[in-house]
């Protein structure tokens, strides 16, 4: 067991890995650049700020790595390489390590100012659907998928860009802030990368195998399903209607839908409302799944939640492509956001899609 009491910029964990910069953090971990002293290369380490809490992620690659079965989307799953824990101040943190990686969507969307060219739009999708079959035929839901779990590439290409990173560090060190009992340090920018985009961060992800469902509270509230906003069981079709919302975010300048806190019975109204009023009212029948809904809807499934339903369209909220691009894209949204859940198309299937093919 390591300490994390003391932990600074050249520290090495685990015997093996050396700390080089910082490269980000979020609610519960901080993210670093490593050296891997024992087999001399660049590795990106994520340390957990929680303390003895689950890692969900191990629990998953374990499964993934267990089953034995190759598939072209492991390419695309950024998985944890190792795994050990370090002592901090508060008790015992879980650290992963995985391969380096660039920007996330969200950061390159700043990049070309809220939409992706075309073309790079097509991969990340495309990336994102592969790996998502994987891990849905491996029982797998990721629940989490948004443009900050998809992250730029690295390839050979791009190593002198790393060594950069390690001499930028060096040469002139980022702000830091140094407290009485640890130092903060400035996350220090990655510049664009060249290979392809990956998902990653299944720490959220959950097993569900021989067709098993089920009915916790998942997905960040920008890209909440249906299902679940309504409390009824569900499955990885999640996942279908989160690549919807995320190949509209990454070329629309934009969410689908406002990110409302979804705390209350308005929240979810207005929520209901906006679905409704781009994608058309749900079937009864998908209602009837759930007591849920005879809060916004009555027993004939007429809507009578308390806002009303906006009078918009895909078609007008729609407005960086034209003509037949247009249409297919919002062919494309269609297949994957559906009310029902059996009714999206699945990661397969959305694959061999017009849209993500790229030829029409």
């Amino acid at each position: 067991m390591l300490n994390f009491e003391s932990f600074h910029l050249g520290q090495v964990f685990n015997s093996r890995y050396q700390v080089v910069t910082k490269l980000g953090f979020g609610a519960t971990s901080t993210i670093w650049l490593c050296r891997d002293l024992k087999e001399n290369r660049y590795l990106t380490l994520k340390l957990h700020v929680r303390t003895n809490h689950p890692i969900r992620e191990l629990q998953i690659t374990k499964h993934l790595k267990g089953i034995g079965q190759r598939h072209c989307g492991e390419k695309y799953t950024r998985f944890a390489l190792d795994s050990f824990q370090v002592e901090g101040l508060h008790g015992v943190h879980h650290c992963l390590v995985y391969e380096p990686a660039g920007m996330d969507m969200t950061e390159l969307l700043d990049v070309f100012e809220g939409a992706l060219p075309v073309a790079v739009h097509r991969t990340a999708v495309r990336n994102v659907l592969v790996a998502l079959d994987h891990l849905h035929k491996s029982g797998v839901v990721h629940t989490d998928v948004q443009p900050n779990n998809i992250l730029l590439g690295l390839d050979d290409d791009n190593e002198p860009i790393l060594d950069e990173l390690a001499t930028a560090e060096a040469t002139n060190p980022t702000p830091c802030k140094p407290l009485h009992n640890r130092t903060i340090y400035t996350s220090r920018p990655m510049p664009i990368t060249t290979g392809e985009p990956v998902v990653c961060d299944l720490g959220e992800a959950r097993l569900i195998q021989n067709s098993q469902k089920q009915n916790d509270l998942i997905m960040p509230t920008a890209y909440r399903a249906p299902e679940v906003l309504l409390d009824m069981d569900w499955d990885e079709r999640v996942d279908i209607w989160a690549v919807g919302q995320t190949a509209w975010s990454l070329l629309e300048k934009g969410h689908l839908f406002p990110n409302r806190p979804l705390e209350t019975d308005l929240d979810h109204a207005h929520r209901f409302a906006e679905i409704i009023s781009l994608l058309g009212p749900p079937p009864l029948e998908f209602l009837r799944r759930s007591d849920e809904s005879l809060k916004y809807w009555d027993e004939h499934g007429n809507w009578r939640g308390a806002v009303p339903v906006p009078e918009r369209s895909l078609e007008d909220r729609e407005c960086q492509l034209e003509g037949e691009d247009k249409m297919v894209f919002l062919r494309f949204i269609r297949k994957a956001m559906c009310w029902v859940p059996e009714e999206r198309a699945d990661a397969w299937e959305l694959l061999h899609n017009e849209w993500v093919r790229g030829y029409y």
